[in-house]
């Protein structure tokens, strides 16, 4: 005898590992059954996790289980394997356990209304088209960036050289101009085994009933009317953007040292730098920004990782960049930095609460890598930022946000050794916290503010797109 499913909607949300995609999941999921009447699971993987993915779903509401896929080998893969290929290998080598799962919560009572990957699992939507069921993928950067992931199959085809050597800009529909070299980091190097994983990745999207993107309308409004014309088109399937996801400030970090520290400094006083969970400066570049922040007068709160001179992502599955548990990353400032700037600047080891620290009145701007999580909680705080992309796609996020469209953002820039030197640091922070351009960019991220809290209020344009979506899916159960 067949289950009879649940009237209530259950959806089943693949989350890739990294923090920067295991938090917006949670979110959404929440986001789900508080105000769309669905419940969700969750599914993580064993492989790759770390401690700050278990916290980001310690505190989920009704509704919202979690579950993770067995751990499987990846020790066949070469040391130096990207990250985007362990994680390409994960999702692949996952899929008998996924389709276990499918199968089971299939024959459950609640049913699977609908199937959503993580922008870095779409693979896994093949294993969801066997079953028959409605699948879309939940992205958790911008429509800028997946435009640019689409696309990946037709700039291989079409070219021969690296990206950084194509002649002309890349244009995307409704996109700002990219150079090649802005390009996400896996499509860099044509020789590297991510390469043909990459424009697979762009074909797999192709597999999706449409994309939930974590975006809203102010930032992108020009992209959204392009991608919506080609979908209509059914160039591509259709985009809703449901963004921006960031998670609310916590009532419990009144003692935290950083907000202690924040509550004694000027409104609007304090540049906060923090390269994300993920990102990792080399010792001569951290030694550069440590200089280059106290030549520049302006108070500061760095979270500051450890350096490491191999791969600018070291952190990104955990904290220590290969430094095990010990040692302190702040024995590798500069001698006597924390001691002249005491007063002025706080630096912190690994971690801080970053939303709290943004929406803290004391804070006028953000140093930042661009990650896109990072980009939307300083719009929702109106705070303009200045951009040091890292990895990932974050150099495009970082044209995006310093273009005049948006305005967010100010650029730092490199010396040819790919460095960006104290006095360029010096220069443009007290150009961010000082400057007209800083104030130019302050006045567009307050603005962002108002149309990030329009987006997400209820009711909001948020909430109608997501509405759609979850509309579509009871309409197909």
């Amino acid at each position: 005898m067949a289950p009879v499913h649940s009237n209530v909607p259950h959806v089943v949300l693949l989350a890739s590992p990294g923090a920067g995609h295991v938090v917006p999941a949670a979110e959404f999921a929440a986001c789900l059954a508080a105000h769309h009447g669905c419940t969700a699971t969750i599914v993580t993987y064993t492989n790759l996790s770390t401690a700050r993915h278990s916290s980001a779903l310690a505190s989920l509401p009704p509704g919202v289980t979690t579950t993770a896929l067995p751990e499987v080998p990846l020790d066949d893969l070469p040391a130096d394997a990207r990250i985007e290929t362990r994680v390409f290998a994960v999702v692949r080598r996952t899929f008998p356990h996924l389709r276990e799962l499918l199968v089971s919560l299939l024959g459950s009572p609640a049913g699977v209304a609908a199937f959503l990957t993580d922008m870095l699992c779409p693979a896994a939507l093949a294993v969801a088209a066997e079953l028959g069921v409605p699948r879309h993928v939940f992205f958790t950067s911008n429509l800028m960036c997946l435009a640019s992931l689409l696309y990946t199959p037709e700039l291989a085809a079409t070219t021969a050289c690296e990206c950084r050597d194509l002649p002309e800009p890349v244009i995307l529909p409704g996109c700002v101009p990219l150079h090649g070299a802005d390009l996400a980091d896996p499509v860099q190097d044509r020789a590297n085994p991510v390469y043909p994983l990459m424009v697979d990745l762009g074909l797999d999207y192709l597999r999706a009933d449409g994309f939930v993107v974590n975006t809203f309308d102010a930032l992108e409004h020009e992209t959204l009317v392009a991608f919506k014309e080609l979908s209509d088109k059914g160039v591509y399937p259709p985009a809703y953007a449901v963004g921006p996801f960031v998670r609310p400030c916590s009532g419990e970090l009144i003692n935290d040292t950083c907000v202690r520290w924040l509550d004694d400094q000027p409104d609007a006083s304090v540049v906060y730098v923090s390269f994300g969970t993920g990102g990792t400066l080399s010792t001569e570049q951290t030694a550069e920004l440590a200089a280059g922040l106290e030549v520049s007068k302006q108070r500061f709160l760095w979270v500051v990782h450890f350096p490491n001179d191999k791969d600018n992502s070291a952190s990104y599955f955990g904290t220590t960049g290969g430094h095990g548990d010990a040692g302190d990353p702040l024995s590798y400032l500069p001698e006597g930095f924390l001691e002249r700037t005491k007063g002025a600047g706080l630096a912190v080891p690994l971690w801080a609460p970053q939303v709290e620290i943004l929406n803290h009145r004391a804070v006028g701007g953000f140093l930042s890598h661009c990650g896109w999580n990072s980009t939307l909680e300083a719009a929702a705080a109106g705070v303009p930022t200045l951009a040091w992309p890292l990895f990932a796609e974050q150099r495009m996020n970082a044209v995006m946000l310093s273009s005049e469209r948006v305005g967010l953002a100010l650029r730092v820039g490199l010396d040819d050794d790919g460095v960006v030197p104290r006095e360029e640091v010096a220069t443009a922070v007290r150009e961010l916290m000082a400057g007209e351009k800083g104030a130019a960019a302050r006045k567009k991220a307050s603005d962002l503010r108002v149309a990030a809290e329009m987006a997400s209020a209820p009711g909001g344009p948020q909430h109608q797109a997501l509405a759609a979506v979850v509309g579509e899916w009871k309409r197909r159960g």
